[in-house]
C-alpha cells in the first residue's frame, strides 16, 4: 500500500448534485482510495456554494495493521487541510465475519453501513455520501447476474437510498474511475492504494480484474452499457412496484374461501393462507402475474426462486387433471393448491407442535411488562428528557411477512433469515417474542435492531434472562 500521485491533465468530474440541499449535514465516507478522495475534494469545493456542512468519516476495519493506520492518518490529514471535521470509527471485521459466518467483504460492508445508519438514526447527519463509481456499478450488475438475480436485482447500486433518519448518496455513480484518477493526477492530489483490492481471492476483485477486462474485449463500452441497464432496471422496477401496490389488495386475499361467502383466516402465529382468483391471474400479462405470485409468497415470509415461481405459473393454466384440486409443496412449510377457482398459498406450522402460543399483551410506555410463564420481563423507558404522553406497544409472536431493520445490515430483513443465523429451530420461532409499536417491530429477543429516531422510547429485557445463543454477538441479527 502506498501513496499515489501524478501529473495527467483532466477536468473536474461532473458529479450528481440532485440530492444536495443547502444546510445539509453531509458525512463523506473516505477510505483514502482515489474514488473517495476525489469525492471529498469535489464536495469540499462545492460546499460553500451549495451550503453543505461536511464531516469526513473513516472506518478502520481492524485489518492490514500498519497500512490501515496509515490510511487513517492520511484521511485525517486531508480533512485537516480542507478544514473539515474528522471522525474515525474502529471495527473488527475478522472477528465479526467469523461470528456471523460472513465473508470479509460482507462483514466490512455491513459494519460500515451500520455505522452510517447509526449516524443517520441519531440525527447527527442528514446524509452520508459514498464514492461508488460507474465501474462499481458495472461490477455490481455482473455479480448480480452471476448470482441469478431477478430483474429488480439488476438495478444495482441506487444513487439515493433512504434509511431511518436520512439518506445514503452516491454522487459519482455516473463517473468512470479513469476520469477520477486523471483529475487527481492533474491536481497533484495523492491517494492511498489498497493492495487488497488486487487480491483475486475476493469475488469483486476477480470480476474487476479478470472477467470485466475479458468482456471489454468484446465490447469496449461494456461498463457504460451495464450502468445504463441498471438505470433502466431501477426505473422499470419502480413502475412495477407502483402497479403491484395498486393491484395486490384486491387480488391477493387472506385466508380460504368458504361456502356461503367470506374467508376463513387461521389464528395460528406460524400459519397463513392467501388466495388469488385464477381467472383474474390469467387476465394479467405474464410479467405482472409472475410478480403477483412472488409478492403473495413474500407476504407469507417466502422468497421464491425461479423454479418455484415457474411451478406457480404452471398452476395458473386453465385445465386441471380430472377436474380435481392439485397441491404442490414448494418449500419448507409452503404449500401451493390450485382449485377450480383459486390459486392458494398456505404456510403450515411444523407437524407435531402443540406448544401454547405466546399471548398478545400490551406494554405501557413508560412501564414494565412481566410474563412469568415465559420468563420474560420488559421495561420501556422514554428516550427523551421530558415525559411525553403515555402510549402502548404490543408484545406478540412473529407473523408471516414480518421484517426488521438490523444493525450493520442493508435494508429490512425477513425473520426467517435472522432465525437461520441464530440457529433457532421451527418450534422456537413460532413464539419468539417481539414488540410492535405503530406497525413497526421495535424490539426482538436476542437481536439488536437499528435505532429508529421516530421511536420515542427504549425497551430493555431485565437481567436474569436466558443466556444469549451460542456464537451470538449482541449486535448480530
Amino acid at each position: 500500500m502506498g501513496d499515489r500521485k501524478g501529473s495527467m491533465s483532466g477536468e473536474a468530474p461532473a458529479f450528481d448534485r440532485r440530492f444536495l440541499r443547502p444546510g445539509m449535514r453531509l458525512g463523506v465516507a473516505v477510505s483514502g482510495g482515489a474514488d473517495s478522495v476525489a469525492l471529498l475534494r469535489l464536495l469540499a469545493g462545492a460546499a460553500s456554494e451549495a451550503g453543505l456542512v461536511l464531516t469526513v468519516l473513516h472506518v478502520h476495519h481492524g485489518m492490514r495493521e500498519a497500512d490501515a493506520e496509515m490510511d487513517a492518518e492520511f484521511v485525517a490529514a486531508l480533512a485537516g487541510r480542507l478544514g473539515l471535521a474528522f471522525r474515525l470509527h474502529h471495527v473488527q471485521v475478522p472477528v465479526v465475519a467469523k461470528e456471523r459466518g460472513e465473508t470479509l467483504e460482507e462483514a466490512a460492508r455491513n459494519l460500515r453501513y451500520g455505522w452510517f445508519r447509526e449516524l443517520l438514526a441519531a440525527e447527527e447527519m442528514d446524509a452520508v455520501a459514498t464514492a461508488h463509481t460507474l465501474d462499481d456499478q458495472a461490477e455490481t450488475v455482473v455479480q448480480k447476474l452471476l448470482r441469478g438475480a431477478w430483474t429488480e436485482g439488476l438495478g444495482g447500486i441506487h444513487p439515493r437510498v433512504q434509511y431511518p433518519g436520512g439518506f445514503i448518496l452516491r454522487p459519482l455513480l455516473e463517473v468512470r474511475r479513469t476520469e477520477i484518477e486523471g483529475w487527481l493526477r492533474a491536481t497533484g492530489q495523492e491517494w492511498r492504494e489498497d493492495l487488497s483490492n488486487r487480491d483475486t481471492a475476493f469475488t469483486r476483485n476477480r470480476v474487476r480484474h479478470e472477467l470485466l477486462p475479458q468482456m471489454e474485449g468484446y465490447n469496449p463500452q461494456i461498463k457504460s452499457q451495464l450502468a445504463h441497464m441498471a438505470s433502466i432496471a431501477r426505473e422499470e422496477e419502480a413502475y412495477w412496484e407502483t402497479e403491484l401496490k395498486r393491484i395486490l389488495p384486491g387480488l391477493v386475499l387472506p385466508g380460504r374461501a368458504v361456502r356461503g361467502g367470506g374467508r376463513a383466516v387461521s389464528t395460528h402465529p406460524d400459519e397463513g393462507t392467501v388466495g388469488m382468483e385464477v381467472e383474474r391471474l390469467r387476465a394479467l400479462d405474464g410479467a405482472m402475474r409472475r410478480r403477483v405470485v412472488r409478492a403473495a409468497a413474500a407476504g407469507l415470509g417466502y422468497e421464491l426462486n425461479f423454479g418455484q415461481t415457474e411451478r406457480l405459473m404452471a398452476l395458473c393454466e386453465p385445465s386441471l387433471p380430472s377436474g380435481r384440486a392439485r397441491r404442490e409443496m414448494l418449500g419448507e412449510g409452503l404449500m401451493a393448491e390450485r382449485t377450480l377457482r383459486e390459486l392458494r398459498l398456505e404456510r403450515k406450522a411444523a407437524a407435531g407442535e402443540d406448544q401454547e402460543a405466546l399471548p398478545e399483551l400490551e406494554l405501557r410506555i413508560p412501564g414494565t411488562l412481566r410474563v412469568e410463564k415465559w420468563k420474560l420481563s420488559l421495561t420501556a423507558t422514554l428516550a427523551g428528557d421530558e415525559a411525553g404522553p403515555a402510549t402502548m406497544a404490543r408484545l406478540r409472536a412473529p407473523k408471516p411477512g414480518d421484517r426488521v431493520y438490523m444493525r450493520y445490515t442493508h435494508g429490512p430483513r425477513p425473520l426467517k433469515e435472522i432465525f437461520e443465523r441464530l440457529r433457532v429451530d421451527a418450534a422456537e420461532r413460532r413464539n419468539w417474542p417481539l414488540v410492535e409499536w405503530q406497525g413497526k417491530i421495535v424490539w426482538m429477543k436476542d437481536v439488536t435492531l437499528e435505532p429508529d429516531p421516530s421511536v420515542p422510547f427504549r425497551i430493555m429485557e431485565e437481567t436474569g434472562e436466558p443466556a444469549a445463543r451460542k456464537g451470538q454477538n449482541e449486535s448480530l441479527p
